[in-house]
């Protein structure tokens, strides 16, 4: 898929924009996607770090979610009107209305994950600060708020349990191949 074949759109932004919540394989299945097309990766919670100098749990700690999620709008907006690859969002980046309505329509990836899978994968015991204290009642929480909001702006929604990445990564490819004209 290149920019060419998205229809409706112009030659800018992503080709595949990845939501979901800690655990899903955003960034796992991002590389492996932007690697099989030929484009770079660019995850915003990397790019949120690499701007503050301090990781994104330490943004949480020092300054706040609301500064946190002040910060990710901005740095969303950027890549998606910046990037042309394959784009890897914070697992909150969905709360924000403005960021719902830039995503809308766009070549947008659900990747849910069970909560087994989740443990699995990230343990829910690092440096997550949403997951700090009660990690798997916090995780149920905060997919009850936000699996809504990830539906609302994907155009397709894969499920990651029981998948290798690699599976995932042609699971998404299949997904968006029947947007393509």
């Amino acid at each position: 898929m290149s920019a060419a074949d998205r229809p409706g759109r112009s030659d800018v932004g992503p080709l595949v924009i990845l939501v979901g919540p800690p655990g899903a394989g955003k960034t796992t299945v991002g590389s492996l996607l932007a690697e099989r097309l030929g484009v770079a990766l660019r995850d915003t919670d990397a790019d949120i770090a690499e701007r503050a100098g301090k990781s994104v749990a330490d943004i949480f700690v020092e300054h706040g979610e609301d500064h946190f999620r002040e910060v990710e709008v901005a740095a969303v907006e950027e890549a998606v009107r910046e990037h042309t690859g394959v784009l890897a969002l914070g697992g909150g980046a969905v709360l924000r209305e403005s960021t719902r309505r830039l995503l809308t329509g766009g070549p947008v990836v659900f990747l849910d994950v069970a909560l087994a899978d989740a443990v699995r994968r990230v343990g829910l015991d690092t440096a997550r600060p949403l997951l700090a204290v009660n990690p798997r009642q916090q995780w149920r929480t905060l997919m009850e708020h936000r699996r809504p909001l990830y539906t609302e702006v994907a155009r397709a929604v894969v499920t990651t349990d029981d998948r290798t990445p690699e599976q995932v990564a042609d699971a998404v490819l299949d997904a968006l191949e029947p947007t393509r004209a």
